[in-house]
C-alpha cells in the first residue's frame, strides 16, 4: 500500500507580517489533523517555538541564526525527517523568517520528494501581507516584491487597521508584479483553512515546475549577489540580547520605553522569553497574565514578548520554576533595518532601556548579524 506523502505548506511573509499568528489559527481549525511546524528565524532565542508548543501541534522544530533559504537549505532535509519519524505529521507547515525566498524552498522540496520517493508534496506557497506596513517595507525591500511574486496565495493581514485605501494600494502593488496570483483578507489572522490548504488539489497552484522554479531561484540568486547569505539577508541586522547572572526579573516598565520609542523605519522586530515579578501589559493595555487577580503572591512569571511595528504583545506561558531548565532572566532579539543595529546597541546601553528589576542594568549586547 502506497503512503500518502506528507503534504507541506510554506509560509513566507516579512517580518512582523503575522505568519505565526495565522498558522496557529489554522491548526486550531483541523483538530484532526495531525500538524508540525519547522520555523526559521534569525537570532538565538527560539520564541515562536515557545508559543507553537502550546497549541495542538504535534511536533516543532526551530532552525536558528540563518535563513533557510541560504546556508540553512542543507539542513532542510535533516530537519523534515525527523519531524516526520517523531512527529508522524499529516502536514508539515514551512514558516520562513522574515526575508526568505520561497523558489529555492519550493526547488529543494521538489528535489527531497524525488530523492524520497515522493515522501513529501508541495501544497502551496503562502505569502502573508502587512497592509498596513506594506508601503514602507516594499520600498526598501527587493525581498519583501520577490516574496509577493513567488507565491500562489496572498493573504492580506492587519488591514482592519489600515483602512480601505491602503488594502486597495497594496493590492495594486500585488498587481504591479504582473502575476496572476488568489488573494484572500484575513480576519485579524484568521483565513478559513479550506482556502489555504489544497491549493494544488484545486489547481490553484501556480505553474512551479521544475523550469519556472530554477529560474526564480536563479533570479533571487542573482539579486543576492555575492552569496545568497550576504544579499538580501543584509537588509536586516540583528542585535542578540542575553541578562544572565542577576537576581529577580527583567523591569519591565523601563522595557516598555524601549516598546515604544523604537520606530518602525529603523526597528523590524522584537522577539523576547523573558522572566518578571510583574504583570506586564500588552500594547492594547491588556495585562498578560489573567490570573493575577486570583494568585497575586505568584513571582517569576515567564512570558513571550512579540512587537512588531509599534504594537507587542506578551504572551504568559508559566512560572519560572515550571521549566525544565532555569530560564534566564532575558532572551531577546531584536530584528534591524541595515544601519540601525550599532546604534540601537548604543542607545540601550547608554540609557539602560533594558535592566533588572533590582536596577541592574548588565547585559550581554552583541551583533549577530
Amino acid at each position: 500500500m502506497t503512503q500518502s506523502p506528507i503534504l507541506i505548506t510554506i509560509v513566507t511573509g516579512f517580518l512582523g507580517s503575522g505568519k505565526t499568528t495565522l498558522i496557529l489559527n489554522l491548526v486550531a481549525q483541523l483538530p484532526g489533523t495531525k500538524f508540525a511546524i519547522l520555523k526559521n528565524e534569525f537570532g538565538d532565542v527560539a520564541v515562536d517555538s515557545q508559543l507553537a508548543a502550546t497549541s495542538a501541534i504535534q511536533g516543532v522544530q526551530e532552525l536558528l541564526n540563518g535563513c533557510i533559504c541560504c546556508n540553512q537549505v542543507g539542513q532542510l532535509s535533516d530537519a523534515l525527517a525527523d519531524l516526520a519519524s517523531t512527529a508522524h505529521p499529516d502536514r508539515i507547515l514551512i514558516e520562513t523568517s522574515g526575508s526568505a525566498f520561497p523558489a529555492t524552498l519550493a526547488l529543494e522540496i521538489s528535489r527531497l520528494s524525488q530523492s524520497t520517493g515522493g515522501r513529501y508534496a508541495l501544497d502551496g506557497v503562502v505569502c502573508v501581507l502587512d497592509v498596513a506596513n506594506w508601503k514602507g517595507y516594499s520600498d526598501t525591500s527587493y525581498t519583501a516584491k520577490l516574496q509577493a511574486r513567488c507565491t500562489d496565495l496572498v493573504v492580506l493581514n492587519k488591514w482592519e487597521e489600515a483602512g480601505e485605501r491602503a488594502v486597495e494600494d497594496c493590492v495594486d502593488r500585488v498587481g504591479d508584479l504582473d502575476v496572476p496570483v488568489a488573494k484572500e483578507r484575513s480576519d485579524r489572522g484568521w483565513v478559513d483553512a479550506r482556502v489555504v490548504f489544497g491549493l494544488d488539489v484545486r489547481g490553484l497552484r501556480r505553474d512551479w515546475g521544475a523550469g519556472s522554479v530554477k529560474q526564480v531561484a536563479a533570479e533571487e540568486d542573482s539579486h543576492a549577489g555575492h552569496g545568497h547569505e550576504n544579499g538580501h539577508q543584509s537588509e536586516i541586522e540583528v542585535l542578540s540580547v542575553r541578562m544572565e547572572k542577576v537576581e529577580g526579573g527583567v523591569d519591565v516598565v523601563r522595557l516598555q520605553e524601549l516598546l515604544e520609542q523604537a520606530p518602525k523605519d529603523e526597528v523590524y522586530r522584537i522577539k523576547a522569553l523573558l522572566v518578571t515579578s510583574g504583570n506586564p501589559k500588552s500594547s492594547d493595555g491588556e495585562p498578560a497574565d489573567a490570573s493575577e487577580e486570583i494568585f497575586p503572591e505568584k513571582d517569576d512569571k515567564r512570558y513571550v514578548l512579540n512587537w512588531a511595528f509599534g504594537r507587542w504583545k506578551y504572551t504568559y506561558i508559566g512560572e519560572r520554576g515550571q521549566a525544565t531548565k532555569n530560564p534566564p532572566p532575558l532572551q531577546m532579539t531584536i530584528m534591524t533595518a541595515r544601519g540601525e543595529a550599532l546604534p540601537w546597541k548604543k542607545r540601550i546601553e547608554n540609557k539602560e532601556l533594558i535592566r533588572a528589576e533590582d536596577g541592574n542594568p548588565k547585559i550581554e549586547i552583541k551583533k549577530v548579524a
